[in-house]
C-alpha cells in the first residue's frame, strides 16, 4: 500500500542511492514565516537520512507563491491555499504540510499569557480603529474582575504579503461585518493605521517592545518568545486559549478530501474546544521537466517528514496531518507527478 501510494509518476533513481544523494544540491525552498521552524527542524533532522540539504528562508506566502510559480526555488510554501487555475497555469503540485495555529498577542502591563479575553468583533474594532484605549467597556465587559488600564492600544499588523494576514482577515471577514466592508480577506491590507512589521518574527520583536500594543503571530513564535497570548471567543460561544488541543480540535472538523487542491479553510470552526485561528500550511513544487529531479527530492524530504517528522511538529506546537489526509497526499504526488515541459 505505502509503496504504490509514493510510486511517483517520475523516475527517482538519481537520488535513491548514497553516492547520488550527497552529490545533490541543496534544495532551496522559501515563502510562509509560519513553516519557517517546522522545515528548518525537518531539513536538520532529515539529512543524515536523506544525504542533501534543504535551506529555507522565510519570506512571507506572497514570496513564496511568486518563487514558486516562476520557479525559481525547488518548493515555494504559503499559508494562503493558491487558486486552482493558477496553479494549473503555473504547472505546480500543491499540498499542506502541517496544521498550526495563529496567537493574537498582546503587551498591556499587568496582564499574563491567557489573562485577557477577546472576540472578534473586538479585534477587528481594535485594527479599524474604533476601540483604541485597553479600558474601552467592550473589552471591559468581556474581562470581568480583571483591571485594564486607561493607555492607547497600538496595532501591530504585517506590512508583507504574509498568510498569516490572510488567515486573520479571512477569521475577521466571518464575524465582523464592518472588517468585512472595509477590509475584507487578503495576504496585504489598507490598514488604517499602526505599526508595520515583517512577519511573526516581527510582531515577536515589536510586540514585547511597545507598550499597549497588540498583534498576530504564529503559535510557535510566540512560546519560544514567551509572550502573553489573549483567549478568544470561538464559533461555540466558548473562550478558549491556543494550544495543541485547541488546534487540533479545529483541524478534526475539515473535510481534507473534499477541498480543491487539499486547500481547506480551518477559521472559525465549530467546536466548543476548536480554536478560531487555526490554518494549514502549503507547499507549492514546479512540475516542469527542468525540475524533475528536485521535485522528487523535494517530494522525498516530505515524505520523510510524513514518516518521521510528527514528534518535531508536536514540539513546536504545529499538529500533524491525520494518517489518511499523508496517504491522500502521497497519492495526488502519483496522480499528478507527470511532469511536462512548460508552454
Amino acid at each position: 500500500m505505502r509503496s504504490a501510494c509514493i510510486a511517483f509518476m517520475i523516475s527517482i533513481a538519481a537520488i535513491s542511492s548514497p553516492d547520488a544523494t550527497r552529490a545533490e544540491t541543496a534544495l532551496l525552498g522559501t515563502g510562509s514565516a509560519f513553516a519557517a521552524p517546522i522545515y528548518t527542524r525537518w531539513a536538520q533532522d532529515a539529512k543524515p537520512s536523506l544525504g542533501f540539504e534543504v535551506n529555507y528562508q522565510a519570506t512571507g506566502s506572497g514570496v513564496g507563491q511568486k518563487q514558486a510559480a516562476v520557479g525559481t526555488v525547488d518548493f515555494g510554501a504559503s499559508d494562503v491555499p493558491m487558486e486552482a487555475k493558477r496553479i494549473e497555469d503555473a504547472n505546480l503540485l500543491q499540498f499542506p504540510s502541517v496544521v498550526g495555529g495563529l496567537d493574537v498577542i498582546v503587551n498591556v502591563p499587568g496582564v499574563g499569557a491567557n489573562a485577557l479575553r477577546l472576540d472578534g468583533p473586538v479585534i477587528a474594532d481594535i485594527y479599524l480603529g474604533a476601540i483604541t484605549r485597553w479600558n474601552d467597556p467592550r473589552i471591559v465587559a468581556l474581562n470581568h474582575g480583571l483591571t485594564l488600564p486607561d493607555l492607547l492600544i497600538v496595532p501591530i499588523h504585517h506590512s508583507n504579503a504574509s498568510g498569516t494576514t490572510f488567515a486573520l482577515s479571512r477569521y475577521l471577514s466571518k464575524v465582523s461585518a464592518a472588517w468585512k466592508t472595509r477590509m475584507g480577506v487578503g495576504m496585504t491590507l489598507e490598514w488604517s493605521g499602526g505599526v508595520g512589521v515583517h512577519g511573526s518574527a516581527g510582531t515577536s520583536g515589536e510586540v514585547p517592545r511597545t507598550k499597549g500594543s497588540i498583534g498576530y503571530a504564529e503559535n510557535s513564535y510566540v512560546t519560544t518568545n514567551h509572550l502573553a497570548p489573549v483567549k478568544l471567543l470561538n464559533h461555540a460561544g466558548k473562550f478558549v486559549a491556543p494550544n495543541e488541543e485547541s488546534f487540533a480540535a479545529a483541524a478534526m472538523n475539515a473535510d481534507w478530501a473534499a477541498a480543491d487542491n487539499f486547500s481547506v479553510d480551518l477559521t472559525n470552526m465549530p467546536g466548543d474546544k476548536s480554536w478560531p485561528l487555526v490554518t494549514a500550511t502549503f507547499v507549492l513544487v514546479p512540475k516542469s521537466q527542468a525540475k524533475a529531479e528536485n521535485a522528487a527530492a523535494v517530494l522525498k524530504f516530505f515524505d520523510w517528514a510524513f514518516a518521521h517528522g510528527d514528534k518535531a511538529a508536536k514540539a513546536l506546537q504545529y499538529i500533524p496531518l491525520p494518517h489518511a489526509v499523508k496517504d491522500q497526499i502521497r497519492a495526488a504526488w502519483g496522480q499528478k507527478m507527470a511532469f511536462r515541459a512548460k508552454d
